[in-house]
């Protein structure tokens, strides 16, 4: 299936392949109920299973689907929900991509790039929020270099108000060479993420036809092996739905997996998935738009697909939707999202300027009222970066998550970072939910010892300790 090029890139996305699955898959209920019986197994899933999914349109197999995704996603990933910020730290962009608010012909975007002073003053403000994770998030533009990101990450590490820290940080850039993935690293960098958008090269010419190195598509397809070359074993990888069919776009994110953890022995340690939204100027037809049912079935299919992936569910997504998919196999959502630069420092705006922002957000909401949320629906509002801070990333994070481990860390470590921002941050009524979670959680360790020693950790919380992780 893999080709590789005269420019030494190496091709892993069959289009002939894929539409041929898409095309000749029919939907067949004894067939889905033995892939659902293995995904129940934590199996990943091989493309021609991820196609018989994909042809599920009856709603007696579309429950079955759902209920084993949201089981599995239960069994592995418990009831934690990962919640980080995205930090835009600015919109010169040399691309031209038909439907983003950056892009380099839309003369009325407001631009901008955040100064080492801003930056101090909207992490502080985060911080003063609760938030423990960043996602740091550029244009691709020449300014924007490997030591300029670097520098960035230092700067943001450096910042401490109060009892706030940050303690993860991710990024969302251009693709690098590999020089410049190493430098990045070097700064203590968690996850590098890049999206291709869309696995089919035909619409991705379409919708990236330059000026800007983002038109070349095998340069942004073998990312993450430059990215693996420089030791960064954290990636994250995504698709724009909207763009093309949903169900091509699904069956590239899972070739995509497949081929970093045949070639590599780790998958990506993340999937994004996001709908196309409104962004400036934008008059785009969309042929291919993602309705809220298949949404919620890529998401379902992507769990059992990809079982020890995260999956990520932005505030693109309306409250509503949110509501209604995280239970089927989303593991991290941002939350209390500004997209404007500078935004964080700023009062809350009604109304989003959309020549200020790469896009509309559909779920404005303030963090302690998505903590309140996710409370409300039984989820464990997490902060935990210690697999991260502790090297338990790439294989070591597999050595630990395959055979089931890694909840003796995540549900504990999820409960410490909570009971933190109950202590330093929630109002009065998430503190009151909070702790009735915990105390729930609490409850359903059957080891005595480890019972004890989490209730120990949680009341020094309580009497000020902080960063007390497993």
């Amino acid at each position: 299936m893999e080709k590789k090029l005269t420019n030494g890139a190496i091709d892993f996305i069959d289009d002939k392949l894929f539409h041929n699955l898409i095309n000749n898959t029919k939907e067949d209920l004894p067939k889905i109920r033995e892939i659902l019986a293995k995904s129940k197994t934590k199996q990943a899933l091989t493309l021609d299973e991820t196609a018989t999914l994909l042809a599920i349109k009856s709603p007696e197999a579309r429950e079955e689907l759902f209920d084993t995704a949201k089981e599995l996603k239960r069994s592995i990933y418990g009831n934690r929900i990962v919640l980080f910020a995205p930090l835009y730290i600015g919109n010169y962009c040399i691309n031209n991509c038909k439907y983003c608010g950056f892009r380099s012909s839309l003369t009325k975007a407001v631009r901008k790039t955040l100064t080492e002073k801003e930056i101090i003053a909207n992490v502080s403000q985060l911080e003063k929020e609760g938030h423990k994770r960043l996602i740091l998030v550029y244009g691709e533009h020449p300014k924007y270099t490997p030591e300029f990101i670097a520098e960035n990450v230092k700067t943001c590490y450096g910042v401490k108000e109060g009892n706030g820290e940050i303690r993860r940080i991710n990024i969302n850039a251009a693709p690098l060479d590999v020089g410049g993935f190493k430098t990045v690293k070097e700064s203590g960098i968690g996850t590098f993420q890049v999206f291709q958008e869309s696995y089919h090269k035909e619409t991705y010419a379409q919708y990236h036809p330059g000026p800007g190195i983002k038109s070349d598509y095998m340069w942004r397809l073998n990312a993450m092996d430059r990215a693996f070359e420089a030791g960064i074993d954290d990636v994250g990888i995504g698709a724009l739905f909207g763009l093309y069919d949903w169900r091509f776009e699904v069956l590239g994110l899972v070739q995509h997996s497949i081929y970093l953890q045949d070639k590599y022995g780790v998958g990506p340690h993340t999937i994004s998935f996001p709908r196309i939204k409104p962004a400036s100027g934008m008059a785009l037809n969309l042929p291919y738009e993602v309705s809220d049912q298949e949404f919620k079935q890529l998401v379902a299919i992507l769990r059992l697909a990809v079982p020890y992936t995260g999956l990520i569910m932005t505030a693109r997504e309306s409250k509503e939707v949110r509501d209604a998919v995280i239970e089927f196999g989303v593991s991290q959502i941002d939350a209390g999202t500004r997209l404007e630069l500078g935004g964080y420092q700023e009062k809350r705006k009604e109304d989003q300027d959309l020549d200020r922002e790469q896009f509309k957000v559909g779920d404005s909401r303030e963090l302690d009222a998505v903590i309140q949320w996710l409370l409300s629906r039984g989820f464990l509002p997490s902060f935990c970066t210690s697999c991260y801070r502790l090297g338990r990333t790439g294989e070591h994070f597999m050595e630990y998550a395959i055979p089931g481990f890694i909840g003796r860390f995540c549900t504990p470590n999820a409960m410490l970072t909570l009971a933190e921002y109950l202590e330093d941050y929630s109002s009065e009524a998430t503190k009151k939910a909070g702790y009735a979670l915990i105390e729930e959680e609490l409850a359903l360790i059957k080891n005595s010892n480890k019972r004890e020693d989490l209730s120990t950790k949680l009341k020094k919380i309580k009497e000020g300790k902080r960063d007390l992780l497993y």
